[in-house]
């Protein structure tokens, strides 16, 4: 197999980047968020999953390099679960959250809000955000519909019912004037967000608690399925789910809020959407990869910390399970 320098040593089912720095898993990430793997076709991603399988059997065909062997496990990984095998619907996708997300992102950081309004983008957002969770989730046990149901529901609800509420209680503020009030209106999204995004894990992923996760040796064999491993896994994923919107729903108001003061804008107040969807597509682009690798997606727990029956099943001091995303 052909080398190149700059290049490391493919090793199958392994990051090409160092996983225990932030610095590696960032650029894990971005490889696993690039919107590019979207568009590529049925007979591409068949050719990746053969070169992969003949790189695991021995066959590679001569000549074929540890860039075009990186570059197929990128875009298996983008687009089939680890876990089912089994190809993610393109908008849920990690590598589609930006593009599928942003409209709705522009949507609920629109000013001037009504109940409506903010009831309908609420709405789209979580179903979204419930969507690409239960896509993205440990799949290592099966997860009945009725679960799913059950989540989606508390997450809708959460999240209408904090935003809701909170406009409610600005709109009658009566010691704010209108513009303070239109500049705190457009925080609100943010911690509707980000609560309704913890209940989102949370009830997407309960299963998850009273079924337990698999936990893998150092061969990647199945130990046990443990509890502790998936309290771990939802703990970190919502962790990045309440950082994620913070830059998104917070930078975005302060940019627009200076923005607006500036007389091109005043003047052509039409181009106030085009300029305000281009920083919340840039502040979403820059913002998903930074909190998806604040953890590696397959995480490591001393065997210590597990329980009782799965440190006698092992030799090994540290297991790994699939944290999701």
């Amino acid at each position: 197999m052909a080398e190149s320098a700059a290049c490391p040593a493919f090793q199958l089912g392994r990051p090409r980047y160092d996983q225990s720095s932030f610095l590696g898993r960032l650029r894990h990430f971005v490889d696993i968020i690039d919107p590019s793997t979207l568009f590529v076709s049925e007979k591409k991603l068949k050719e990746c999953i053969k070169l992969l399988d003949d790189y695991k059997h021995d066959t590679l065909p001569p000549g074929v390099s540890a860039d075009q062997l990186w570059e197929a496990q990128k875009i298996k990984q983008a687009i089939i679960h680890p876990d089912t095998g089994e190809k993610i619907f393109m908008p849920f996708r990690m590598s589609g959250y930006v593009p599928f997300g942003t409209p709705i992102v522009i949507g609920l950081l629109l000013p001037n809000q009504t109940v409506m309004s903010t009831i309908i983008w609420q709405w789209l957002n979580q179903s979204h955000n419930a969507c690409v969770n239960y896509a993205n989730r440990n799949a290592t046990k099966p997860t009945p519909t009725s679960k799913f149901l059950e989540g989606y529901v508390g997450a809708v609800t959460s999240a209408v019912s904090i935003a809701v509420g909170l406009n409610v209680l600005i709109q009658k503020a009566n010691k704010l004037n209108p513009g303070t009030r239109m500049i705190i209106q457009r925080f609100v999204p943010f911690p509707a967000v980000a609560s309704a995004n913890i209940c989102n894990v949370a009830l997407m992923r309960h299963n998850e608690l009273s079924e337990g996760i698999d936990v893998l040796d150092n061969n990647g064999s199945v130990v046990g399925s443990s509890k502790i491993a998936a309290r771990h896994a939802i703990m970190e994923t919502a962790f990045t789910r309440v950082v994620l919107p913070m830059p998104i729903f917070v930078l975005p108001p302060i940019i627009m809020s200076y923005l607006e003061r500036l007389r091109l804008l005043q003047r052509n107040r039409r181009l106030l959407l085009p300029i305000h969807s281009v920083v919340c597509l840039v502040t979403f682009g820059l913002s998903l990869p930074v909190a998806i690798s604040l953890f590696p997606q397959m995480s490591q727990i001393e065997v210590s910390r597990l329980e009782p029956e799965i440190a006698m099943a092992t030799d090994c001091k540290v297991l790994t399970y699939n944290k999701g995303l």
